[in-house]
């Protein structure tokens, strides 16, 4: 099984692409692919742009990464209780190319954050807009209060009860 994993953050070090790389680590005989949101900086979404250059050639990368998956791992960023604005970027230019821009994957939808909601207002919107764009949601899980609960030196949850969580969520998948 091929996994495509990700954070949908820009930051170079990015709590949600640790959360998101860890939780892909948890699936057996998975093959990993973990993609930083950073190698595809697009202009800033336009009709205008778009009708002046065309379907971004990121954008069409991006896509063909999501295609090349059999599952995908998502961990969402939460910049005042939505998605990022470089997440939204990138969605927004694959959206106009491939409406189903999660082309009908089964997805893990995750978010973390320094805060003791962990992300949930932005899990929320995700989980109830991305089946209408082809992600097949199995099961989602939110890490409260990062810098707490993950270990970075480790790479995992730090915490033995939402460690445990998730990897009953993985394992129910």
């Amino acid at each position: 099984m091929k996994i495509i994993a990700f954070g949908g953050s820009p930051s170079k070090n990015s709590i949600n692409k640790k959360l998101a790389t860890y939780a892909a680590s948890l699936f057996e005989n998975a093959e990993v692919e973990v993609l930083d949101l950073n190698d595809y900086q697009m202009p800033l979404f336009s009709v205008d742009i778009e009708a002046e250059i065309g379907q971004h050639e990121l954008a069409k990368a991006f896509l063909k990464k999501i295609e090349s998956a059999d599952f995908l791992v998502v961990s969402l960023a939460e910049n005042n209780g939505n998605y990022s604005a470089a997440f939204k970027n990138v969605y927004d230019w694959c959206s106009r190319i491939v409406g189903k821009v999660f082309q009908q994957k089964p997805m893990l939808l995750m978010a973390t954050s320094t805060g003791g909601r962990g992300g949930a207002t932005v899990l929320d919107i995700a989980a109830n807009a991305f089946p209408r764009y082809g992600a097949e949601i199995k099961g989602t899980f939110s890490l409260p209060l990062f810098d707490t609960n993950f270990d970075i030196e480790k790479g995992m949850i730090s915490n033995e009860e939402l460690d445990n969580q998730l990897r009953e969520i993985v394992k129910g998948i």
